[in-house]
């Protein structure tokens, strides 16, 4: 079927199905009894009639009933719109090859490399030997290894360095609770010992049989505790090699590129520190590179018999400095290798021979700069698109001229280059393929800058299809993060074309919060700044609608997570500007959890949101909370989706906040809540399964575009 016709049909569907919506009731959404719950703290205390929602266990039965009473009344709804569904996840279906493969990459003497088989869900992971047309070996099936599981996702896998046993990670349940399983790659066979409740990190010793991994904490799930496990005895007996007492920090571990370090990355919002040790040397102590402080991160890596550093010391932005392996422990032995800049933030880096690779962000755009280490003059990559996202691929060899890395934009796929660092030369390697007649050069990007209401500039990423006329017509679909520093680039999908083909504006609002432009941009975003993220995605919007890029009756908003949250605030501060929002896994209920340190992450999030126990950020969280902001009147058609096992954001937030919503709003458009009862936070775990959640999410909003007000 051509896009034309699947454009037809779904336009048909959508407008026939509306017009019986519109002309049959609605059932009657599911009302949440209220009871009184007192949550108390230092600053005050607040009534939450919705706290009976909460259950650790998952299995009260009142609250289990009003859950499936929820996706019963969200089924029902849009029951009139499953062929519009079915045709978008048709659509979406359609442009995968479904058996593509991932561009090879040569670590020692084998290329390893994932693909997929044509109608399944998950990637086999395999390798060949030598070169590409030697016999492959599969190290792993995901599709076996996903039978009898509701969830399945394939964490962490590591080959030893001899290259014979593979250690990996699996989470059944979508809450980040690792088991390690160990395959002997000669003869196929597993070994006979799992380690549970585990974060799924994992570094090899250089003797092949001793690994390192990290212990979650059973009720908070923080990863807190390194433990060193030797293959074929009881993990009962593995020894605790670290245990991280401030429940601020992330714990994690890793081999250095060069395979020569077991590393402990120890990281809180604003801090971090390092402990390393020889893999030659499994039994023996781990030095620390730096002893932890305030406001002092740094991450390393190691190449010959040094240490190379990425730190904001003395540098907001970050700058890179270089340790010997003798002088480790003293940071007053680190020397700059290049120095802090305003303008340039720096993100990450690799090392390699003969250069040091670092991926930069200025002007809120990603590049990548290439440092001979004998002083040489540096050099950019250059770039394709006035949008785009590029970043270092896998680089798993030292000794080599070719850098590897990706690029995408709003209309450009995934691809991933080669370069030559010495020669200059460029090789695509791969490009993902997207099927259904898609050309990209049917489409176009563009960049802004809106100034919001305080002057500051942010930077604004669009797509759209060529012919688009700015007159004010078209409807806009536009997505914000804003939180955590992380930068929300602008990436391609295959399944916002059936958006884009629908005459539909996506824009991506790269608000503070992010780290797009830089150190400054996050801190003005967070904290007692948390609302600047909030202003500035309600002030993009309203500068695309005042620059009539999009029809003021025809915008939407999605978000997710942290993302959520900005959709709740955004819905509280300025409900009149959105036709419909979509809030994925929401992080809505901000004081209540922070307040709360037995939920999983609460702890590591005191420097991000503040800890309310405090009363100036007590105030400020509970005067921007979209739970407990939910006011007497109009709100525009929402829809919400959660995972009942979601370990990020506890199902029972969005649960709250729609039952407020609905006791509350004054309106008549949709609410609707859809729970997945066997997921996490990263929703369905199968390919498949999340191109049906996002034609699920798609034909909300095309519904709502044809709905006569």
């Amino acid at each position: 079927m051509t896009n034309k016709l699947l454009m037809l049909l779904s336009s048909l569907i959508g407008g026939a199905m509306m017009t019986v919506a519109s002309a049959t009731s609605l059932p009657t959404p599911p009302v949440a009894p209220m009871r009184d719950h007192v949550v108390k703290a230092p600053a005050g205390e607040r009534n939450d009639p919705y706290y009976w929602l909460r259950d650790d266990s998952r299995v009260e039965p009142e609250m289990l009933a009003h859950l499936r009473a929820e996706n019963a009344y969200h089924d029902a709804v849009m029951a009139p719109h499953k062929p519009l569904e079915e045709v978008l996840f048709n659509e979406l279906v359609a442009r995968i090859k479904q058996d593509d493969a991932s561009a090879p990459v040569k670590d020692r003497d084998y290329w390893y490399y994932t693909r997929f088989e044509q109608g399944k869900d998950y990637p086999v992971v395999a390798r060949r030997k030598d070169n590409m047309t030697a016999p492959e070996q599969i190290l792993l099936d995901g599709n076996s290894l996903a039978q009898g599981l509701s969830y399945f996702r394939l964490g962490g896998w590591e080959i030893s360095q001899n290259q014979s046993v593979l250690a990996y990670a699996v989470d059944s349940q979508g809450r980040y609770q690792n088991s390690i399983r160990f395959k002997d790659l000669a003869s196929g066979k597993l070994f006979p010992e799992t380690i549970s409740g585990t974060a799924g990190a994992i570094a090899w010793a250089a003797d092949n049989k001793t690994i390192f991994y990290v212990e979650n904490d059973p009720v908070t799930l923080l990863s807190y505790r390194v433990k060193r496990h030797q293959l074929g005895t009881d993990p009962s007996m593995d020894a605790v090699i670290y245990e991280e007492k401030d429940k601020s920090f992330y714990t994690s571990v890793h081999n250095s590129s060069d395979r020569n370090y077991v590393v402990i990355s120890l990281s809180s919002t604003v801090s971090s520190e390092q402990w390393v040790l020889r893999t030659d040397q499994p039994t023996g102590e781990f030095k620390r590179l730096a002893a932890r402080e305030r406001d002092f991160e740094y991450s390393a890596d190691h190449i010959g018999e040094r240490w190379v550093i990425r730190s904001n010391w003395q540098a907001p932005n970050f700058r890179m400095l270089t340790v010997n392996d003798l002088q480790i422990g003293d940071r007053s032995k680190w020397t700059e290798v290049v120095a802090h800049n305003d303008q340039v933030f720096i993100e990450e880096f690799a090392l390699f021979r003969d250069n040091l690779v670092i991926g930069e962000r200025s002007e809120g755009l990603r590049h990548l700069r290439i440092l001979p280490w004998q002083k040489a003059e540096p050099r950019y990559i250059t770039m394709d698109e006035p949008a785009y996202m590029a970043g270092l691929d896998s680089n798993p060899m030292q000794d080599t001229e070719w850098l590897r890395y990706n690029y995408t934009s709003l209309t450009t796929p995934a691809s991933v280059f080669e370069l030559n660092m010495k020669t200059g030369e460029r090789r695509l390697l791969k490009r993902d393929p997207v099927l259904g007649g898609f050309d990209p050069a049917h489409y176009q990007t563009e960049r802004l800058w809106v100034t919001a209401r305080d002057g500051a500039k942010v930077p604004v990423s669009l797509a759209y299809r060529k012919g688009f006329k700015r007159d004010g017509s078209a409807p806009l679909l536009q997505y914000g993060y804003g939180s955590y520093g992380a930068s929300m680039d602008p990436y391609f999908s295959a399944a916002r074309v059936s958006l884009l083909d629908r005459g539909f504006v996506y824009a991506i609002a790269h608000i503070r919060g992010g780290q797009e432009m830089g150190r400054r941009w996050y801190e003005d975003g967070k904290l007692l700044k948390k609302k600047n993220s909030f202003t500035d995605f309600i002030d993009v919007t309203e500068a695309l609608v005042k620059e009539k890029y999009v029809a003021p009756n025809k915008v939407f908003a999605i978000g997710g997570s942290a993302g959520g949250l900005l959709m709740g605030a955004v819905l509280n501060m300025k409900p009149e500007l959105y036709r419909g929002v979509v809030a994925d896994v929401p992080f809505v209920d901000v004081v209540t959890t922070m307040l709360d340190e037995s939920i999983p992450l609460t702890t590591n999030e005191f420097d991000e949101w503040g800890n309310p126990q405090q009363k100036a950020y007590y105030d400020y969280m509970l005067s921007y909370s979209p739970y407990d902001n939910v006011a007497r009147k109009a709100y525009p058609a929402i829809l919400v989706t959660t995972g009942l096992h979601d370990s990020q954001v506890q199902y029972y937030e969005p649960a709250k906040w729609v039952a407020r919503l609905r006791a509350m709003k004054t309106d008549s458009n949709p609410l609707l809540l859809r729970i997945n009862m066997a997921a996490g936070h990263g929703g369905k775990s199968g390919r498949f399964q999340r191109l049906r959640e996002t034609a699920q999410n798609y034909s909300f909003l095309l519904a709502l575009l044809e709905r006569k007000n």
